[in-house]
């Protein structure tokens, strides 16, 4: 592992450097914002562009605003191994989620190219353009351009200014028009790696610096409006009421209830907006947003049925009507076993024993798992923070995902040789 400290290092040096591209000036108070298409992912491009260079790359920006760097095999004909996660970031996010799987495999590379490590494919890192959706409300711009699986649809987005993503890809040196000759062919990819921070608390809880991911979450989306009749909340007696609050209130407790029953739901009850909301008046109508999570689609679809069920039952028994809908689905996505299990050799190899877990956040993966197969390394992050200014990581976590990459790398150069 010693051997891998100076990568680490640079590794280090590289994401405090790149984290000051950010519309606010002060990442480790007010976090790092920054956003597709705009100044500060230019100027992260600029860095980044830098870095591939020096770690002997060629570097192209796509038409969707993805940079590219290749650290090629000497046979030109040969397949590619893709790296990569996201530049962009929440609002005042964290300065390590996304960018960590865009720097940490350049510094790899710069490790390979010093030392005259050479594959039998390919290895291109991916800084992915637009994970994060938070300019045009649109995410994985980058990953599903590389898969092929772009909506040309989602040009027409708007950001907050008006202006379409189409004008800005278009002022930042892109092409549109052509994001569908930018796709990977399937053939030509072994697969795809992301590197990025738990987000959550369970490597720290088993003191592990890295965990290999079993499946990316499956997500879906409701809203429910619950009808009740207004009035006088201080006349009305108690057995008499319609009140919508009221039902809100055991819908929100049942849904918790539902998810704590098994360990692989999660979900929330995220907004809530209540009419009158007057002090002294009963609730004549409220809305909620309701999100369930699972790795496991078959979980969630029969706890989707069963909280149906139960809206309608509660609904009954407190005498109020309501509208559902469901506004969104997302599937889950499993790793392929075939880069998983590699993956976990590589952390064995690492001395560090191998955690599986699956991933409750949307990655980059999502949209790649189209195009190739694909497998992912979680890296502990401290209190499990996210989308924060308190982000942080350990930078002795570094060594070791670096060195679980490179045996990684070694390991599939053995399967092809």
């Amino acid at each position: 592992m010693d051997k891998f400290v100076e990568t680490a290092s640079l590794a280090w040096e590289w994401l405090e450097s790149i984290a000051q591209c950010s519309q606010t000036k002060q990442p480790d108070i007010e976090g790092v914002t920054r956003l597709c298409a705009t100044h500060e992912h230019a100027l992260a491009n600029e860095k980044l562009r830098e870095w591939m260079v020096l770690s002997g790359m060629e570097v192209r920006l796509d038409n969707a605003a993805n940079l590219i760097g290749r650290y090629p095999s000497a046979n030109p004909n040969a397949q590619t191994l893709l790296f990569g996660s996201h530049q962009d970031t929440v609002p005042n996010g964290g300065k390590y989620d996304g960018i960590l799987g865009a720097v940490l495999p350049v510094a790899l590379i710069h490790y390979f190219h010093q030392n005259q490590i050479e594959f039998p494919f390919h290895i291109d890192v991916i800084a992915f353009s637009d994970e994060e959706g938070t300019r045009f409300q649109s995410t994985l711009l980058g990953s599903k351009a590389v898969s092929g699986t772009f909506d040309p649809s989602m040009l027409d987005a708007q950001d907050a200014d008006g202006v379409t993503m189409r004008e800005a890809l278009v002022a930042f040196g892109c092409n549109p028009d052509l994001i569908s000759q930018d796709a990977y062919n399937k053939q030509d990819v072994l697969g795809f790696v992301e590197l990025h921070i738990e987000q959550g608390p369970q490597l720290e809880q088993a003191n592990l610096p890295v965990g290999v991911v079993t499946a990316m979450t499956g997500i879906e989306r409701h809203t429910l409006s619950i009808i009740g009749k207004a009035s006088h909340a201080g006349t009305v007696p108690m057995d008499m009421r319609q009140d919508a609050l009221v039902g809100a209130a055991q819908v929100i407790y049942m849904f918790d209830q539902l998810c704590k029953r098994e360990e692989d739901l999660v979900g929330v009850v995220g907004k809530i907006a209540n009419y009158p909301n007057g002090v002294n008046v009963i609730s004549q109508q409220t809305d909620i947003t309701i999100e369930l999570r699972s790795p496991n689609d078959g979980s969630r679809i029969k706890a989707r049925q069963e909280m149906l069920e139960s809206i309608n039952s509660l609904m009954a028994q407190y005498n109020l009507a309501y509208r559902h809908e469901q506004t969104y689905e997302q599937s889950a996505v499993t790793c392929a076993d075939s880069l998983s299990s590699v993956l976990s050799e590589a952390v064995s190899r690492s001395g560090i024993t191998p955690k599986h877990l699956y991933s409750g956040a949307g990655h980059d993966g999502l949209a790649v798992s189209k195009l190739t197969d694909i497998a992912m390394l979680f890296m502990r992050c401290t209190d499990g923070i996210s989308h924060h200014p308190d982000e942080a990581i350990l930078q002795q976590d570094l060594v070791a995902a670096v060195e679980v990459l490179n045996h990684f790398c070694l390991l599939i150069k053995a399967k092809q040789q």
